[in-house]
C-alpha cells in the first residue's frame, strides 16, 4: 500500500487548551447561544457561524499543523465538542463529518493527496462529510451498491447515497464504492474516493428531520459522474472499507463527546430550573424527587466524560480503540437521551414548549444513539474486541 495510517499530534500544554476553551465558551455566549433557538425552529443553515468556525480553525481541528491544520489531540478536540454540543449539539456535526473525511486522507492517502487536499480542508475552503449510508446500506457497508469503474485515467461512478450530512453546503465527500461487485469477502471490492462536486454528482432532496435541525442531510445521486483516477484515496482498490471504518473511531469519539455535551447541557438546564421553580414554598430542587433525578444525571454525565476521554487518550496514542469508542459512544449516548428526558420531566409542562431549550435536547439527543454505528452495533463490536483481548 501507498498509505501511511499515521498522523501528527502535537502536545498541547495545560495553558494553552484553557486558553483556547476560554475562547470557545465566548464563543458560544456572544455568537451561538443567542440564535440556536431560531436556526433550530427555522430549519436555517447557520451561515454566519460557519464562517466564524473557519476563522477559528475549527475544520482543520485535528488535520496536523504540517497541512495548515491545528493538528489538536482527540482529547482537547473532544473538549471542544462537548462544549459546543452542550449549547447546541447540531453545530458540531458540520466539522465532525468535515474531519472524518480529512482523516480518511490523512491517515491513508498517499503524499500527494494529502499536499493537495489537506490544506483545503483545514482551512475550510474546502467543506465535506463521509459519503457512506445508502437507502439499503446502513450499519452493514458492505451492502452498498455504487459502482465505480475504470475508464482510462478515470472512474466511472453511479448510484446513490443518504444521510449525507454536508450534502448540501459541503463541497465534495470521501465517496465509499464497490470497484469490485464480484469479490469474496464483500469489503475486498470497496474503495473509498475524494468526490468534488461536479457534472454527474447530483444534489437530491434534502431530508427532514426531528431533530438535528439546520444541519443539512441530504441525498446525493451519482449518474455517470467521472473522476479522475487519482482521486482514489491511497492509490490501490479495495482498502475502502478500512479507510472508512479507520474514520469511525474518531466519529465515534466525536459522537461520545456531542453525547456528553447533551447530558451536560441537559443537566445544567434541569439544575438551573430546579432553583428558580417553587413548589409547595420551596425550590423543587428542595424535593427529594428531583433530587434524586439530579443524582442520577450528575453520575450519568460525569461517566460518560471520563470513557470519552480514555477513548480519546487510545485515539492520541496511536493504539487501537474501537472498543473504548464504542463504549464511550454508546453509554455517552444513552446519558443523552435519558438525561434529557429526566430534565425534561423537570422541567413538567414547560419541557414541550417550544420555547424553552430542553425540548431540543431531547430531540437532538435521540440521533446519538444511531449515528456512527447503532448502539446495538456498538455492544457487539464492544464484546467481540473483550473477548478477543482476554483469551482463555
Amino acid at each position: 500500500m501507498n498509505a501511511t495510517t499515521t498522523r501528527a499530534v502535537r502536545t498541547v500544554d495545560p495553558d494553552e487548551e484553557r486558553a483556547l476553551l476560554e475562547g470557545i465558551d465566548r464563543w458560544i455566549e456572544r455568537e451561538v447561544r443567542p440564535v440556536v433557538m431560531h436556526h433550530d425552529h427555522e430549519d436555517l443553515w447557520p451561515a454566519e457561524l460557519v464562517e466564524q468556525m473557519k476563522e477559528m480553525g475549527l475544520f482543520g481541528a485535528t488535520i496536523s499543523q504540517e497541512y495548515g491544520g491545528l493538528g489538536l489531540p482527540a482529547s482537547t478536540y473532544a473538549k471542544i465538542v462537548m462544549r459546543i454540543s452542550a449549547c447546541w449539539m447540531a453545530l458540531s456535526g458540520i466539522f465532525n463529518s468535515h474531519l472524518m473525511m480529512a482523516a480518511a486522507v490523512e491517515r491513508f492517502g498517499t503524499e500527494a493527496q494529502k499536499s493537495l487536499w489537506l490544506p483545503k480542508f483545514a482551512s475550510g475552503e474546502m467543506r465535506g462529510g463521509l459519503g457512506l449510508t445508502e437507502p439499503n446500506a446502513g450499519t452493514d457497508l458492505q451492502a452498498i451498491r455504487t459502482t465505480a469503474v475504470r475508464d482510462g485515467d478515470h472512474y466511472v461512478i453511479n448510484g446513490t447515497k443518504t444521510w449525507i450530512t454536508n450534502g448540501i453546503q459541503g463541497h465534495c465527500i470521501a465517496l465509499l464504492v464497490k470497484t469490485d461487485t464480484h469479490a469474496d469477502p464483500r469489503y475486498k471490492g470497496m474503495s473509498l474516493f475524494i468526490a468534488p462536486k461536479g457534472p454527474g454528482f447530483t444534489v437530491g432532496k434534502k431530508l427532514k428531520k426531528l431533530g438535528y435541525n439546520a444541519i443539512d442531510s441530504a441525498e446525493l445521486v451519482f449518474d455517470n459522474y467521472r473522476i479522475p483516477a487519482d482521486h482514489l484515496i491511497g492509490g490501490e482498490e479495495g482498502q475502502g472499507f478500512f479507510h472508512a471504518t479507520g474514520g469511525l473511531e474518531l466519529g465515534r469519539i466525536n459522537v461520545a463527546a456531542r453525547g456528553v455535551g447533551l447530558a451536560e447541557g441537559a443537566l445544567a438546564l434541569a439544575t438551573s430550573y430546579a432553583q428558580l421553580r417553587e413548589t409547595m414554598g420551596k425550590p423543587i430542587c428542595q424535593h427529594q424527587a428531583i433530587q434524586l433525578k439530579l443524582g442520577e444525571m450528575v453520575t450519568r454525565a460525569r461517566a460518560a466524560r471520563l470513557l470519552t476521554l480514555d477513548a480519546a487518550a487510545s485515539y492520541d496514542a496511536g493504539q487501537r480503540c474501537d472498543m473504548e469508542a464504542g463504549i464511550a459512544k454508546y453509554f455517552a449516548s444513552e446519558a443523552a437521551v435519558r438525561n434529557s428526558e429526566e430534565a425534561m420531566r423537570v422541567h413538567g409542562g414547560y419541557a414541550y414548549s417550544k420555547e424553552y431549550d430542553i425540548e431540543r435536547c431531547y430531540r437532538d439527543s435521540l440521533l446519538m444513539c444511531i449515528g456512527e454505528g447503532t448502539n446495538e452495533m456498538q455492544r457487539i463490536i464492544v464484546a467481540k474486541e473483550w473477548v478477543r483481548r482476554n483469551p482463555v
